[in-house]
């Protein structure tokens, strides 16, 4: 109310925003005014309004700006600028997690910042908050940004790793993937080093994390410390992370079906669930979708961050466990991270809804073909990495094609594209009604083109980038 209240006096594109939609923002006086005003977003905000007009006081030129720009991946890139208060938001959600998982107050640490570390958000937004974070609480906390350079990340852990009680590699899920399989392959033992893993910008599954995990060599109740996912965005940072908690949580939800939909209704798409304090980003949940209000570089207020999810209190995560037997705080126990128990809400975010595929209608979604993918059995042939689209034969006939990246010494085979097809359909079938149904009426027109692609292939796999899971054109 008070971010409203203050942008509605001192942002002359917010008071603009306001006149035009009839909003008086003296009539908004409680929580549920609040909740009628109209939403902001990219299209009907942000570019709508010079980028002065989105500031405080109208104020640009007279500012010390960081700014950082989207990928452009939608559309052109956008500018955000952020000042100082932003990287203190990042660092204290750092702090916490830092302290909860890593116990940084007491070792010595090497922070390798896997980020992409030009003008977007990822590498510098880190390298600034951890900057903060160590020389204002003292930690012995050192930080190289090697960025979306694989080999140079592998380099400063065969020869600085060994120097520190641990290291903690902060990258994007699958590009983490391919530096430790390169790693293994250049004879880099991951094993020999205490690591710990920070990721962000994507959903993964719980196989991916296993998988990390045993080359890391971490086991036991270590799983619930050792790796955590951000949500974060451009537009307003750091906004949540996965608590050890929120981990221990989703594990269960996976194995226990009736949890998992008393949490999350989907049963195909898998969210990443993380903890966040409301005071720093207040989200609400509009008809299926994510709402954000934060003072951020650009001062947001209920800001439609086009994410498909919702809010969850402390309170229904423990009652949805407890409906089928299962008291959330006995697991903690359990498991040992009572000590890493926040008692603050949840919020669950899904891939953008636009991040699928149609094939007969219906809708087909990456985490499918992700499940399938890390199967052990292809687990030693395919990096996991994959393109799909829909396509048209000579006669104007669907099909879906699937683009799959190799590992380094694989050579393309026959073989290799039946099983990865078999793991494929057999996914698909048991997670898609729909598709079982096109299946069974038109049977081998139903089955996907694999297409199998060397390491790195620049065309879908160029080294570096978010991976394109999806290809809407052709």
């Amino acid at each position: 109310m008070k971010l409203f209240k203050l942008m509605a006096e001192r942002v002359p594109a917010y008071k603009d925003f306001l006149k035009k939609n009839k909003v008086k923002p003296n009539l908004i006086k409680s929580i549920e005014d609040f909740k009628k005003i109209p939403t902001i977003d990219k299209f009907n905000y942000l570019k709508v309004y010079p980028l002065e007009k989105l500031c405080w006081d109208g104020e640009l030129r007279q500012k010390r700006w960081t700014i950082s720009a989207t990928s452009g991946s939608t559309g052109e890139p956008f500018y955000f600028p952020r000042e100082i208060e932003q990287d203190w938001q990042y660092a204290i959600y750092a702090d916490l997690y830092f302290r909860t998982n890593f116990q940084i107050d007491k070792k010595s640490t090497l922070y390798v910042v896997g980020f992409p570390m030009g003008a977007w958000i990822g590498g510098v937004f880190t390298f600034e908050a951890i900057r903060l974070l160590a020389q204002s609480k003292g930690y012995k906390l050192s930080v190289i940004t090697p960025g979306i350079h694989k080999e140079e990340i592998i380099k400063a852990v065969r020869r600085l790793g060994g120097k520190f009680d641990q290291v903690i590699i902060g990258c994007y899920g699958p590009f983490l993937k391919d530096t430790l399989d390169d790693g293994k392959r250049m004879g880099l033992s991951w094993k020999d080093y205490n690591l710990k893993f920070i990721f962000s910008a994507e959903a993964f599954s719980e196989g991916f994390r296993d998988y990390v995990l045993k080359i890391a060599g971490i086991g036991g109740n270590d799983v619930y410390g050792a790796t955590l996912n951000h949500y974060g965005t451009v537009d307003l940072g750091t906004m949540s992370y996965e608590t050890p908690l929120a981990i221990m949580a989703r594990r269960i939800a996976v194995k226990r079906k009736r949890v998992y939909e008393r949490l999350f209704g989907e049963t195909i798409k898998l969210p990443t669930l993380t903890q966040y304090i409301p005071e720093l980003f207040y989200f609400e949940e509009v008809n299926g979708g994510l709402i954000c209000s934060a003072y951020s570089g650009l001062p947001l207020v209920r800001y439609d961050l086009k994410d498909h999810g919702g809010v969850l209190t402390f309170e229904e995560v423990q009652k949805s466990f407890s409906k089928e037997g299962i008291d959330l705080i006995a697991c903690a126990k359990e498991v040992q991270i009572t000590d890493k128990v926040w008692k603050i809400p949840f919020v669950y975010v899904y891939e953008r809804s636009d991040f699928s595929i149609s094939f007969y209608a219906f809708q087909i979604y990456p985490e499918t073909i992700k499940r399938a993918l890390q199967q052990k059995e292809l687990e030693r042939k395919v990096t996991g990495k994959f393109t799909m689209l829909t396509k048209y034969d000579q006669t104007q006939s669907q099909y879906i094609e699937i683009n799959i990246e190799m590992k380094a010494e694989v050579r393309k085979s026959g073989d290799l594209e039946n099983k990865l097809q078999k793991c494929v359909v057999e996914s698909l079938l048991k997670e898609s009604s729909e598709y079982r149904e096109t299946f069974g009426n038109i049977g081998d027109r139903a089955l996907p083109k694999i297409v199998l692609w060397p390491y790195e292939y620049p065309e879908y796999f160029k080294p570096g980038t978010k991976q394109q899971w999806v290809r809407r054109k052709y």
